[in-house]
Formats: C-alpha cells, structure tokens, sequence
C-alpha cells in the first residue's frame, strides 16, 4: 500500500519546558487535498460546564456506576468526580518514580474490564528523571472508598530509556479478546539521540518499543498471537503490534466492528487518522510530508513501499489528542461519526462517515480551549477535558 500525506508546517514554542504548538498552511503536495482550516463550522450544540478545578487534566474513565469518574492530572494527582462535583482530596499510592515534565507526567487510565470483581485500575505514566525516562504501565486496587491504590505492580516498560519530555504516547484500549492496547511515541525530536542516531528512527527498529503500538494480556504478559510473537530474529520484540508511528494520542475502537482507529501528531504539519492493522507498518520517518522545526522536509518521501496509507492527514495539523466514535442519540445526525480532539486549534473536527464506510466530509466544533480529551459517556453524552492549569470537565449538549 501506498502512503499519501499533505504537506504543512508547525511552529512549536517552548513555554516552562511544555511544548506549546502553533500551526500555520503550508506547501501541499501529492494527489489528495489537505483537511485545513476551511472546514464548516458545525452548529447546533453548546457547552455545559460539569466541574472545574482540575490542572492538566489527561484523560478520564467512568466506574460501573455511571455516575462516578476518576481523572488523571498530567501533574501527578489522580482525581474523583461524583455526581458532577470534584472530591478535594486526592487518591493516594501513585507510583513514586512518576516523573511530570515536559509533556510527561501521569497520562492515561482505564480500569479492568471486570473492574466491579476485582477493582483494577490501570494508569501509564513518564518514570525517571529528565536525563532517563520511559513510558510505564502499572496497575493497582482501588479501594471502595476511592482514597486509596495499593497492591501496584509495573506491568510494562518501554525498553529503551530516553532523555528530554517528549512524546511518551500512553493511550490505552481494550480490544474485545480482551487484550490491552498501549501506543507509545518515538521519544522526540532531533537533537534527541539514542545508540549514536535519532531517537525517531527506532520507530522502525522492531527490537525498540519506541514509535509503535504494543499489545499484551491484563496481566502484562505477551499474547501468543502478537504478529511477532514468533519472529526467528531474537531481537524483535514480541509485545510490538504495530510500527512506524510518531505519537499516538488517540485511540478508538468502531462501534460493530473491530477496527482500532488512531490520531497521531505529526511534526510540522502531517497529523494522520489512521486504521490499525495486526504487524503493519506506518512509516514515520521514513515517509512523510512533515517538516523539520528548523525548516526542511524530514524525508523526501511521501510514500512508501509496504506502508499504510492514512485515512485523512491534517495540514495545518490539529494537534490530536482525545477520539471516540458517536452512538447518543442529543445529536442524531452524528451517529457514527468520529470526534477527534485538538489541541492547538482549540477543537473538535467531526470525521462524517456514508453509510458503506467511507469518510465524506469534516466539520469542526470550535472552543476556546485545548481539548486534550473526548469521549461519550454511560449517559450517551460527549464529555471534554481541557488542556488548561485550571482545566475543567465539559459536557457538549444541543443548543
């Protein structure tokens, strides 16, 4: 398969050590058209303000009742929400080696499919300092009272440790069989070297967890029907499930199906929608339209051999973090449709589908704010978290 990107451009600033991205169009090239800014404004709902009072919020997960969520702050504070107000106190027994800088800090969170037995909460997070870090899995019982995590156990490490506070990835789904799906990113841009080469090339290098999706059991464990789990060359890894990916951050499954659907950021201009597919591989970066912070294309390819097409490139890039697909019934013309969060343009694009499959259109949800996280609620309702130091929990409802 061939791959067919757009070109754009990103300029990417640095403000107390996060990285705070501002798009702008450029240069397109190749035989699709790129998804800018010129996309319609989507009317007809409004925003209703659930709680503020969070600080970075990164992602959200609802408990069995309903009513009840447990939120991650990128500042390391794990948060409970009940009936719509914020508990004061934090939950305590947050792993010690949490490190919270740059873009790391405490990330996703997704509890066991059978959480209501055996109350297991599952966070990733950056562990280590700034000079050595990686992306971890761990997993710990949380008590009926929602205080406190004990028995916690580091299910997962990426295996090569990096430098800096870029690009950890950490979004986590469950897929029917009952794995666990994690994307982990490349680990940053150049100057970051690992091993005497930028770090973005392990992407390709199936012995590195960096740039890829990897897979594996609730316990942790490699399944025995990964697509390398039985590779003759030693140095694959076998948890890797697929490759070629810059920065995972979000991660959907489609309503009836098994299609496992992601948003990736991609570096000046090029952040990609993409399928995944078992053992495939994405091409970061050895074909892509992005460019270079300091100016030129990164590789002079668009396409490659063996490679996934994406199914939409975004150029001015979105900046994506948050995706889910639509099945409530407040806006029925939206049924299954996909909401993509961004972050630097302060928005929400609606991917709209026909009724065989195909993508047909875009439209755009405007804000005011960052939106780091989207996703439909036990109620049918589209609940947001915005990327904000006083960041807050929104519910998007007809107008």
């Amino acid at each position: 398969m061939r791959r067919k990107l757009l070109a754009g451009s990103l300029l990417a600033l640095v403000v107390g050590g996060v990285a705070v991205y501002a798009c702008f169009a450029g240069e397109v090239s190749g035989p699709i058209k790129p998804v800018g800014n010129n996309t319609p404004r989507q009317g007809g709902w409004k925003l209703e303000t659930v709680t503020m009072g969070l600080m970075r919020p990164w992602a959200a997960e609802w408990l069995p009742d309903g009513k009840t969520m447990l939120i991650t702050e990128r500042e390391g504070r794990l948060r409970v929400v009940e009936n719509g107000k914020l508990r004061m106190d934090v939950v305590e027994g947050l792993p010690d080696d949490l490190l919270a800088s740059g873009q790391g800090g405490l990330l996703d969170i997704a509890i066991h499919p059978d959480f209501a037995k055996n109350r297991w909460v599952y966070l990733t997070y950056s562990a280590g300092t700034r000079r050595a870090n990686q992306t971890q899995l761990a997993r710990a019982k949380i008590n009926k009272a929602l205080t406190r995590l004990s028995n916690l156990e580091v299910l997962f490490k990426v295996n090569r440790v990096k430098s800096g506070g870029q690009h950890f990835g950490s979004r986590l789904l469950w897929l029917p069989d009952g794995t666990l799906l994690m994307s982990i990113g490349d680990g940053g841009n150049p100057p970051t070297k690992l091993g005497g080469r930028y770090i973005r090339e392990y992407a390709q290098d199936l012995s590195a967890h960096l740039g890829k999706t990897v897979r594996m059991t609730a316990d942790g464990k490699v399944p025995a029907d990964n697509p390398f789990a039985g590779d003759k060359d030693p140095k694959t890894d076998p948890y890797v499930y697929t490759y070629g990916h810059r920065n995972i951050q979000g991660m959907a499954l489609r309503p009836g199906t098994r299609e496992v659907w992601v948003t990736e950021h991609g570096a000046r201009g090029g952040d990609e929608l993409n399928v995944i597919a078992k053992g495939a591989n994405y091409g970061w970066p050895l074909a892509t339209y992005s460019k270079e912070y300091f100016g030129p294309r990164i590789s002079d390819k668009t396409t490659l051999k063996g490679a996934v097409d994406p199914r939409v490139v975004w150029t001015p890039c979105i900046a994506p973090s948050g995706l889910t697909f639509y099945t409530g019934s407040d806006f029925p013309d939206w049924r299954g449709d996909l909401l993509a969060g961004g972050l630097v343009l302060k928005q929400i694009r609606r991917v709209r589908f026909a009724k065989d499959g195909r993508i047909v259109g875009q439209t755009t949800l405007q804000f005011r704010q960052r939106i780091r996280w989207v996703e439909q609620g036990p109620d049918g309702k589209l609940y947001v978290l915005t990327d904000e130091i006083d960041g807050a929990l929104r519910r998007i409802v007809p107008q």
